[in-house]
């Protein structure tokens, strides 16, 4: 028979990871900008801006596509990463997060994804563009980065809402 000591009340569970939504936003904004840009509309590849590395010779398609591979496999990491800090939330006893919580948080992580990567790979490295197959014009890459901004803002408020939610519910402390 449990006590109230093994089953704690909701008011004392504590609060949702905010990691699990963040590393699923992460890897699915990953795996967005490799299915879509990268197979389905071929507008780049990982290093299809880098000299001799170009997709339109056999050996450039080999280079990219390995390189997108290997993009792919760091997508799935993180989204396993998700899993495995939801899993560990569970056996914490966390409060399971509502949708405006957990959904606003994979926003802002795809968010981040596109910020970080738009800024690194796009303007730092310059191994890819948005659109390589119109010569990278800036302005796509431009836009890559605001739809990062968008993304991080909008989930960042929805995130929050859900966070008002709890706390006004007394569902979780401030541990």
């Amino acid at each position: 028979m449990a006590t109230a000591r093994e089953t704690p009340s909701r008011s004392s569970r504590r609060m949702p990871t905010r990691a699990t939504g963040l590393l699923y936003g992460l890897g699915f904004g990953g795996f967005v900008d490799g299915i879509v840009l990268h197979q389905i509309l071929q507008w780049h590849h990982m290093v299809s801006a880098v000299e001799g590395q170009e997709p339109t010779t056999l050996a450039g398609l080999e280079a990219n596509t390995l390189a997108d591979g290997f993009f792919h496999v760091g997508a799935w990491v993180l989204a396993f990463a998700g899993t495995i800090t939801a899993l560990v939330a569970w056996r914490q006893d966390r409060l399971a997060p509502s949708w405006s919580f957990h959904f606003g948080l994979v926003l802002a992580g795809w968010g981040l994804f596109n910020l970080v990567e738009g800024l690194i790979n796009h303007q730092v490295l310059g191994i890819h563009h948005v659109r390589d197959d119109l010569g990278g014009p800036l302005s796509w890459d431009l836009g890559f980065l605001a739809s990062g901004v968008l993304l991080i803002a909008v989930g960042w408020l929805l995130h929050r809402r859900g966070v008002r939610d709890l706390a006004r519910r007394g569902a979780v402390d401030a541990r």
